[in-house]
């Protein structure tokens, strides 16, 4: 962790402006200039790695605050930055993440009730035959040597899920993926291209929709909220489940492949509270959620923007400006969390804000909280021996995405 802090601005210079902390080389972050913010600018004026800028909020009770804040809205993907005139990019639709209001609340309560835990039951089994069919194939493929659990396990599975709760053809992948990795960031794409991959990825949304309201009724997500947005009464539109669909793909494909990675990265460089897990199962929905805090899903960048003037911790920020509040920051907050710079899978109560806060928390939290349980079980149930076949410093390291993860993590067991 040797990457130097970045410089804080004096206070007396509102406009000073810091790059937005960058994440060590081999590692997962959270960025150790953060630490050095929460202590001495919580709020600071940054530049964003798209040339525009925005207020950080690192402290956790200020992040936490920030997402619930009527006052803070997440903008449409095609009108932040703002352009106008000729330069203005066609309306879309707006993701889960973008609702607003009425719209929001009746979208919400349709499709937030799919997402809890009783009703994700069903998934249970399905997910653990996956995990399983995947541990018996790489150990097959292994030929007695090592293996790596990202291309074999932490990558496969998240998709597999995705396509087995919402309805999404796994033979359709790709098409969707290239547009889903440059909504991502993945490619290093120009702000047209990643526009042009969402209106590529709600074309394909409602290519699929149609395939599916001419092939029937079925018991997958997206064709439940088709039926009922047919209804009469119905909460919910057709364009709301294409809406649907790209919030899913955005939300649930990447970033959990990388999380994924990063927690059994996390567990394996940790071999003493790994033993203590093999030993006591019953705990692992307790260490996912550390692992949820300790592995950051996203290092940034959750851009809301200001509908009023407000001052936060001396700053003025003004209506049309970004805020950027930083989960992973936050859950690092000693303010917040007893030693959160060291993990501790049984650390409880846990209080993260890995999947945001307030109206506009992940919906698919629970599906993500199950499916990162159950690929630890099944790994632990499998392979019992199961440890890293090279020195962790050895590990590659994709860095194509905000949150950094590992390329390749070659295990044996």
């Amino acid at each position: 962790m040797s990457r130097p802090e970045a410089a804080v601005p004096d206070a007396a210079a509102p406009e000073a402006l810091i790059p937005v902390p960058e994440t060590a080389p081999g590692t997962p972050g959270p960025p150790c200039a953060y630490a050095r913010l929460r202590t001495e600018a919580p709020v600071v004026k940054a530049q964003l790695p798209n040339g525009e800028t925005g207020w950080l909020i690192s402290r956790y009770e200020d992040a936490r605050a920030a997402f619930a804040d009527p006052r803070l809205v997440r903008p449409l993907l095609s009108a932040w930055p703002p352009r106008e005139g000729a330069d203005a990019p066609p309306p879309c639709l707006p993701t889960f993440l973008e609702m607003t209001g009425a719209h929001h609340e009746r979208v919400r309560r349709t499709v937030l009730p799919m997402f809890g835990r009783r009703q994700l039951s069903f998934m249970e089994p399905r997910i653990r035959a996956m995990a399983g069919d995947l541990v018996d194939t790489m150990v097959a493929g292994s030929d007695g040597g090592p293996a790596d659990l990202v291309a074999s396990y932490a990558e496969p599975l998240p998709l597999r899920v995705l396509c087995e709760t919402v309805g999404l053809p796994y033979e359709d992948r790709e098409i969707y993926l290239p547009h889903t990795l440059a909504l991502l960031g993945a490619a290093g794409l120009t702000m047209e291209e990643v526009l042009a991959a969402l209106y590529a990825l709600q074309d394909y949304a409602g290519d699929l929709i149609a395939r599916k309201e001419r092939d029937g009724d079925g018991e997958d997500y997206i064709r439940l909220l088709l039926a009922l947005a047919r209804r009469p009464d119905s909460e919910i539109t057709r364009d709301d489940v294409v809406s649907f669909v790209v919030t899913m793909l955005m939300a649930g494909y990447k970033t959990n492949i990388q999380h994924t990675g990063n927690a059994l990265l996390a567990l394996l460089t940790h071999p003493e509270q790994l033993r203590t897990l093999r030993a006591a199962p019953e705990r692992i929905p307790t260490a996912v959620e550390e692992l949820l805090r300790y592995v950051p899903l996203m290092n940034a960048i959750n851009i809301l923007v200001a509908t009023e003037d407000f001052t936060l911790h001396g700053q003025h920020i003004r209506a049309g400006d970004a805020v950027v509040p930083v989960p992973a920051s936050a859950n690092r907050d000693p303010a917040a969390f007893v030693e959160p710079d060291r993990l501790d899978l049984a650390r409880t109560p846990n209080a993260h804000i890995a999947f945001g806060h307030g109206p506009h928390a992940c919906t698919g939290a629970n599906l993500t909280r199950m499916q990162l349980t159950i690929a630890i079980q099944v790994l632990l149930e499998r392979l019992p021996d199961l440890e890293l076949a090279v020195p962790a410093e050895k590990i590659d390291w994709d860095q194509s995405t905000p949150l950094r993860a590992p390329a390749r993590l070659p295990v044996r067991w």
